[in-house]
């Protein structure tokens, strides 16, 4: 029998160390139990997965501490979860853990009335970091737990009975987070952060009680309410996309700017739109952007060329990229840059700007690249970056300023955080929820320009553009008014599901007259890797039969999960 109640007054080091790794290993047998609780029916149920990739972290650099005091393992904790944090949820955890750590500060060991009092310091740290705190989701779970906990210990409560006053506590705000979110209560489930935070509590309780981990004894102590559906998919099919070496129909990657006067944008891009593939072209009557895959580069150019002068030319052989990253992969999975990029940052003179952004798929990261992102960071959802991830990409540009797109709401908050783990220069973030939001950033970036001009620009053109995407219910689910079968065709608008059906033609239409599409300009459409030529040609047809002054841009973005993603501006 472990230790009791009676022989744990207070807690040390090495004891803090033991629940960081109980409260890891809950969530670990958990973890997708907790992906399950997604009150979408879309494939990008990830709490669980990025709880647990948070607390993993923070484990392991607890677990390289030395010293007895509590202080110092909690410090370390903090820090490991600050570099892991994944996803909201995971940044969220992060913010618990590090004002945790606060309320150790200077202690040895804690008592239950100091630990109690850590906890609400968490808490506090977690509803400041966030800009509009929710209630019903996992911040008022920890504050309930917490609550209990002070009360408990003021009490004159043990260590392990204010535990577990503190969970007995959490489990009744768990199950009354529908009442608070009435997307919850939709769905049928309570809150996945929520519910994981209680997990790793049950973790550290087990330690203070002596019991071992099962996923019988969480199973009894967590209420579970999440549907049986399968999980979710991982990291390494995205990585796979990179083990493959491809014959390339149009092997040159070329990219350029025309620097003219009254250089017409839509007759350029009409005039090359045949002429290869992944077409981008953008700009004014000054300065046009083009970016394409052809077969010859020379007769790109010599068309160009009539236009006015040519600038920043750049060709690439992509099928020796391919290669290369193909061989690089097989020797290290965990790559997930180009080598050509590692090299130019460590011999580049140190610039005024440089970009990273958050993409998924390679034609996506193609059409990014082309506008200038230094370095990309493959990811969104199912697979969030962690804020280290991202500094490591930071890290590698040479630049006085990086601005961050994450291109996804669900990895902002992980963004935000890179600044205080990369000190060395200037970190900004700005919120692009979307991959149109991200080109529209772009578009709007001026290497020339100021710091706070950027950032005022680059936010204010994410509402020049909507964002729609196509993608496939992985459940059963009601959401609003639809009935939702399991394999159903999905459309969403700025990330709310408004319609569901059978085919892809019949879903993406309705989406895209969502989007009010036809009193816009331009189309732009990243068909995904198991999206079929016929179907694009398809919807390419209908758009341009039903409005034929309507530009429309249609890209392979090869992402997984999206059968298309639609920007409308």
């Amino acid at each position: 029998m472990g230790p009791t109640t009676k022989t744990i007054s207070v807690v040390n080091g090495q004891l803090w160390k033991k629940m960081m790794v109980a409260g890891a290993k809950a969530l670990e047998l958990q973890k997708h139990d907790v992906d399950a609780l997604n009150v979408f029916p879309v494939p990008d149920g990830d709490t669980g997965t990025n709880m647990f990739l948070t607390i993993q972290s923070a484990a392991r650099d607890s677990e390289k501490v030395t010293s007895q005091a509590i202080s110092d393992v909690a410090a370390a904790a903090s820090m490991g979860s600050l570099m892991g944090a994944r996803g909201n949820s995971g940044v969220i955890l992060s913010q618990l853990l590090r004002g945790i750590a606060k309320g150790f500060e200077g202690l040895p060991s804690a008592n239950p009335l100091q630990v109690a009092q850590a906890l609400q310091a968490g808490v506090e740290t977690a509803y400041k970091a966030v800009m509009k705190p929710v209630e019903g989701t996992i911040l008022t779970v920890s504050k309930e737990t917490a609550k209990a906990a002070l009360t408990r210990a003021k009490g004159g409560g043990s260590l392990l009975e204010t535990f577990l006053e503190a969970q007995d506590k959490g489990m009744k705000c768990l199950a009354k987070t529908p009442d608070m979110l009435p997307v919850l209560k939709q769905a049928g489930v309570v809150d996945a952060g929520g519910q994981g935070f209680l997990i790793i509590l049950g973790g550290w309780i087990s330690v203070l009680s002596g019991e071992t981990i099962t996923s019988d004894i969480l199973a009894d102590s967590v209420k579970k309410t999440a549907p049986n559906v399968q999980e979710t998919q991982e990291a390494q099919e995205i990585q796979r996309e990179f083990m493959r070496i491809e014959d390339l129909d149009y092997p040159y990657c070329t990219e350029f700017l025309i620097k003219g006067t009254d250089l017409r944008v839509d007759r350029i891009r009409q005039d090359l739109k045949d002429r290869g593939d992944c077409l981008l072209v953008v700009g004014a009557p000054e300065v046009v952007k083009i970016h394409v895959h052809v077969k010859n580069p020379g007769k790109i150019l010599e068309y160009a060329i009539q236009w006015g002068s040519l600038h920043q030319v750049q060709i690439h052989n992509m099928l020796e990229q391919n290669e290369s990253m193909a061989h690089a992969m097989k020797a290290n999975p965990s790559v997930a840059v180009l080598e050509e990029t590692n090299t130019l940052s460590e011999t580049q003179n140190l610039k005024e700007f440089g970009l990273v952004a958050v993409v998924m798929g390679q034609g996506i990261a193609d059409v990014f690249k082309s506008l200038g992102v230094d370095e990309v960071v493959y990811g969104g959802q199912t697979m969030n970056p962690s804020t280290e991830d991202l500094a490591e990409a930071v890290r590698k540009i040479s630049a006085r300023n990086i601005f961050i797109l994450p291109n996804n709401g669900n990895i902002i908050m992980a963004a935000r955080q890179v600044k205080e783990v990369v000190q060395d220069r200037g970190v900004h973030v700005i919120s692009s929820k979307s991959i149109p939001q991200g080109i529209s950033a772009l578009l709007n970036f001026n290497s020339e320009g100021e710091v706070e001009d950027n950032i005022k620009n680059m936010e204010r053109s994410l509402g020049n553009v909507i964002s729609g995407e196509v993608t496939y219910a992985v459940r059963d689910s009601q959401f609003g008014t639809l009935n939702i079968s399991s394999g159903d065709i999905l459309g969403l608008v700025e990330d709310t599901i408004i319609t569901s059906g059978q085919t892809l033609l019949e879903v993406a239409q309705v989406t895209l007259e969502k989007m009010d599409w036809k009193t816009h300009d331009l189309v732009t459409i990243f068909y995904g890797e198991e999206t079929k030529q016929e179907e694009v040609e398809r919807l390419e047809n209908w758009l341009t039969e039903e409005n034929p002054n309507i530009e429309v841009e249609a890209h392979p973005g090869r992402q997984p999960l999206y059968y298309y993603i639609f920007g409308v501006e």
